[in-house]
């Protein structure tokens, strides 16, 4: 059995669906688990959406505009009398009623988010089934089992995949399924955190034994750096894990920081094909050993430089870097790069206003708390000579620290 993910950019138009729908019929000769995320930017349009509800303001407007993106892309693909376009309707109709219940804004956030992909996989599901490929819609909430800690969750791999061993693959061989979610205990859908579609696809295959996932993207591979940025970025033929899981530590964000773990422990190769020509190789990651890998560059941009100083010229001891890092655990804020002096500890977290004022609030009953916002990190792992100088000599460094393999500047974008 395999497990095939495919991102928005993969079914963002009718067109693009037809695509993997086609990628689908190639591969459906054996048991294959599909795995979807939400349309183009929908997840994007639907927290503008649950931002309008939680600052009592009209929303109605943008949810028209996405409701007719999802419509019009039903009606290029299907007759005006298939269901799919009523089916459409009643989800987007759920949200007013969303809207309403008493959720808090965590909660709230994930019953609205989630259904970017409830929508996208009935529409691929049911194109698919159109042009005679045999595939049945799952909701992944119905064996994905999680804890309540919404927007973030963390998987119960016990409880799924003892839900999962009711799939039955010798009855139905193609399987569309969600990205992204879950289902805590009391009952309410839950995120694995955002762009959690590829942790996704990992955990099915983990619990289902899969041979193989396959993430389907834009790029031709993994690339040593984003084309967008370096237009001479490499594709890597095949990586080890351990490379893959501190690519996506240090933020690439070609694959979900989560998704490795699970794929190495059970020994399960993961592959990153191009969805616009198949035919690439693409990127096999998997045990091996790759002797002189070219510099990784990784690009992290909407970072926020946080400095805690003390304030009675004491040293920076054990039990302030403790009072530090246990208001950062109980926000769930990541640090991505840190730094300390005699008086002052500075750290570098994904900016998330919301948390980080909160983390700041927090901090200012024992530092002075000083921060900057809309700073980019770069990170350079397995640098030479030249990549370590070129990104020291950058304009605006606000930080730098490097050990034997990798270089990380913080700089003002």
């Amino acid at each position: 059995m395999r497990v095939f993910k495919f991102g928005g950019a993969s079914v963002k138009n009718a067109p693009a669906v037809v695509n993997t729908a086609s990628i689908i019929h190639a591969n459906v000769n054996g048991p294959l688990m599909v795995v979807v995320s939400a349309m183009g930017k929908t997840t994007n349009a639907l927290e503008l959406i649950v931002n309008a509800i939680l600052s009592k303001q009209d929303y109605k407007n943008e949810l028209q505009r996405l409701k007719d993106y999802h419509l019009n892309i039903t009606n290029e693909l299907f007759k005006a009398e298939h269901p799919i376009h009523k089916e459409i309707i009643t989800v987007f109709d759920s949200i007013d009623d969303l809207s309403i219940k008493s959720f808090s804004e965590d909660q709230l956030y994930d019953q609205v988010v989630s259904l970017g992909e409830i929508l996208s996989t009935l529409i691929v599901a049911a194109y698919v089934n159109q042009n005679g490929d045999k595939c049945t819609w799952l909701d992944a909430r119905e064996f994905i089992k999680t804890d309540s800690n919404y927007r973030e969750s963390k998987v119960d791999w016990d409880s799924s995949k003892l839900a999962m061993t009711s799939i039955n693959f010798e009855v139905v061989k193609c399987y569309v399924t969600q990205g992204f979610i879950g289902r805590s205990t009391d009952g309410l859908t839950t995120t694995l955190g955002r762009e959690g579609s590829d942790f996704t696809a990992a955990i099915f295959a983990s619990c289902l034994d899969a041979t193989s996932v396959t993430i389907w993207k834009d790029v031709p591979g993994v690339m040593n750096a984003d084309p967008k940025r370096l237009p001479a970025a490499i594709v890597f033929e095949e990586l080890p894990f351990k490379e893959a899981a501190e690519m996506t530590y240090y933020g690439a964000s070609v694959i979900h920081p989560k998704t490795i773990k699970p794929l190495a422990n059970a020994g399960i190769p993961l592959l990153v094909k191009n969805f616009d020509n198949p035919k690439l190789p693409g990127t096999r990651i998997h045990e091996c050993n790759v002797d002189d890998l070219p510099p990784l560059i990784v690009f992290k941009d909407n970072q926020c430089l946080i400095s805690c100083k003390v304030v009675d010229y004491t040293f920076i001891d054990e039990a302030q870097l403790g009072i530090i890092f246990k208001a950062l655990a109980e926000l769930s804020i990541k640090i991505n790069l840190m730094q300390n002096s005699a008086i002052s500890f500075s750290f570098c977290v994904d900016f998330r206003e919301n948390k980080i004022l909160k983390l700041i609030e927090s901090l200012q009953h024992h530092f002075e708390v000083y921060y900057n916002t809309g700073l980019t990190l770069i990170t350079i792992k397995n640098y030479d000579e030249k990549t370590f100088d070129f990104y020291r000599k950058q304009k605006g460094v606000m930080l730098e620290q490097s050990s034997r393999s990798t270089l990380q500047v913080l700089i003002k974008a």
